[in-house]
């Protein structure tokens, strides 16, 4: 059933000076015992980077303040709001292990640390990490001591001013300005521990098909002879499937078959619980639960097809910011507003910009059928450094959320960030390989090699981003588009990079609009900015709004569209909804806009 949450209901909740989150922070990889490390840290700046020579992990540094986590320390949610460049930040938290853990591993995960993390326990250095979006994992059980207190101490490094860092809105400057905010540094994802065996399933990896017929690969830990895996597939509360196989270490394959399965879409996102279990003969090691859905995504040379129907993707532009949290949710009832509110107004998906989104969004995307299109963080500026940074960042994004249904395309590039030059045939190659190395890791989606402008010939999606003052305007520009032999016509910025043609796919406009308008009654930020001045009333906004979506629906070879944006953004003014998520005009006048585009 598709879950239903009244619009204005959720808005005093969802922004509400949050507590530490208690929700599981990875819903498709859940196992029941586990600690929710969450809450107030010990915490220091470290500005003449003294902290390793001086130890301060060793349990002598007298830490002089307090942060709390998950929430980045830029951010009012933190405790701290101190938005200043400072590269090196410290953390500590005590913490004493279940007596029902006793002689099993602890595993220590950071849901997220921008940039780079050293992480030590009991002053032993447990790991280290680089990477601002993505998740982490030590085994700190050698660490550890069994009747504490234990100490856990983390170092983050994040180079403010470093544009060879996949970094995404975040401003390498002092001060945000234009389409550029606040940083995000340090611990910005929650951090928890759980036990586990022996041996046990590290991830798992499923592929569904409309058939019924969903593969399934795991990866296990651990030296133990003789397990096998079992998987149960449940829908509704009942089981309906279980197969059992042995496994060939580190890893399981196995399929589970499913007669008459019921599909995942935006109007029925039907979701099917799992259970994994690692036996050792009949003995239980390892007990994680999941979920997943059937659905397929393709194109059929004009449309995208979803489970072999055309689709036409209806986003709207979501950067995925809070004004109290930055880029950290401040709460499941945010994240489920924000989809509620984005559904509310006639929109099928979000394109998640510039930010790999936080696992719970996912779920909650998944739960309430929402089309997702993920996007990395980009860097800005290209060498041999970011290309190793960057590839492999992305390809633990894409082994994150490869289980999701509602992410239906993956994004590496954004406006040719980080590959500025696309004249240099070096740049290109790495622009194709990104695609190439997407569509190894998961042939189930569609890529997009470039989001905007300048495409190779390696692209499942042709997008466009035209920021077009009227539908007029619009209209005429692409007005060819579609008809045989018709390429795609320049804004700005070559549709192409140099020496490529189109290559026939679908094409999607995938930024317009950015009406910039700021309510009466409500506080106008400095600097605030749009992308073709502010409009004075919300009749006058709401019409140059209807003025672009009929241009669009005279554009036939437009066959999916993202509206810029969802929310204000500190100095950016171009959402839907202003900063603090107050609806600027009528849901249901906006909706009813939405609903000039489409397959009709």
């Amino acid at each position: 059933m598709k879950c239903v949450i009244p619009f204005l209901a959720l808005a005093v909740s969802a922004l509400a000076q949050p507590l530490p989150r208690p929700e599981y922070p990875q819903p498709q990889f859940q196992r029941e015992a586990w600690m929710n490390l969450n809450g107030r840290w010990d915490f220091d700046f470290d500005d003449h980077n003294a902290g390793l020579t001086e130890f301060w992990a060793g349990g002598t540094h007298r830490f002089s303040r307090n942060i709390t986590i998950p929430f980045c320390f830029e951010s009012k949610n933190s405790g701290i709001a101190d938005t200043a460049f400072h590269p090196w930040a410290w953390y500590r938290r005590e913490f004493a292990i279940p007596a029902a853990w006793s002689g099993r591993h602890v595993l220590l995960h950071f849901g997220a640390v921008d940039y780079r993390a050293m992480v030590w326990v009991n002053s032993h250095l447990a790991g280290e990490h680089e990477g601002g979006n993505v998740p982490f994992t030590f085994d700190v059980t050698n660490y550890l001591k069994p009747e504490g207190p234990n100490v856990i101490v983390v170092r983050a490094e994040d180079p403010p001013t470093d544009r060879y860092i996949p970094r995404g809105k975040q401003y390498w400057e002092p001060k945000p300005r234009s389409i550029f905010y606040t940083r995000t540094s340090g611990i910005w994802q929650t951090v928890w521990m759980e036990p586990v065996g022996d041996s046990y399933v590290e991830s798992v990896r499923v592929t569904p098909n409309m058939d019924g017929l969903a593969s399934i690969y795991a990866h296990l830990r651990g030296n133990q002879p003789d397990l096998t895996l079992r998987t149960t597939v449940s829908f509704g509360g009942s089981v309906i499937a279980t197969t059992t196989a042995v496994a060939a270490q580190p890893r399981v394959s196995t399929t589970v078959s499913i007669t008459d399965p019921r599909l995942w879409s935006p109007n029925a996102p039907n979701l099917y619980d799992v259970t994994f279990e690692l036996l050792k003969g009949d003995r239980v090691v390892d007990n994680v639960q999941s979920y997943f859905g059937f659905r397929t995504v393709a194109t059929d040379g004009r449309y995208i097809t979803l489970n072999g129907r055309p689709i036409y993707p209806k986003m709207v532009l979501d950067q995925g910011y809070w004004p109290d949290s930055i880029l950290t949710p401040p709460s499941d009832e945010a994240i489920q507003y924000d989809i509620k509110a984005t559904q509310d107004m006639g929109f099928n998906g979000a394109r998640k910009h510039q930010k790999l989104e936080d696992p719970r969004y996912l779920y909650w995307a998944d739960k309430m059928g929402l089309l997702v299109s993920s996007e990395m963080a980009n860097a800005y500026l290209f060498d041999d450094e970011s290309v190793e940074r960057f590839t492999k960042e992305w390809m633990a994004a894409v082994e994150r959320d490869y289980n999701h249904p509602s992410i239906i395309m993956w994004v590496p590039i954004n406006e040719s960030w980080g590959v500025p030059n696309l004249r240099d045939p070096r740049q290109q190659n790495y622009l194709k390989e990104l695609y190439a190395l997407t569509r190894a890791l998961d042939n189930t989606r569609l890529v997009i090699d470039n989001d905007g402008w300048e495409h190779t010939d390696m692209t499942d999606l042709f997008t466009v981003h035209d920021y077009a003052r009227s539908g007029e305007v619009l209209a005429e520009k692409y007005k060819d588009l579609g008809k045989p032999g018709a390429g795609v016509p320049d804004n700005g910025r070559a549709a192409l990079a140099p020496g490529y043609k189109y290559n026939g796919t679908p094409v999607l406009l995938t930024e317009f609009g950015g009406i910039a308008y700021i309510p009466q009654g409500h506080d106008v930020p400095a600097e605030s900015w749009g992308y073709a001045g502010v409009e004075k009333t919300d009749a006058s906004a709401l019409d140059r709004l209807k003025g672009l979506y009929v241009g669009v629906a005279k554009v036939p070879g437009f066959v999916g569209l993202c509206y810029t944006q969802l929310t204000d953004v500190e100095q950016e003014v171009n959402g839907l909804l202003t900063y603090d998520r107050k609806p600027k005009f009528p849901v249901a006048a906006v909706r009813e806009i939405n609903n000039l585009a489409g397959i009709h």
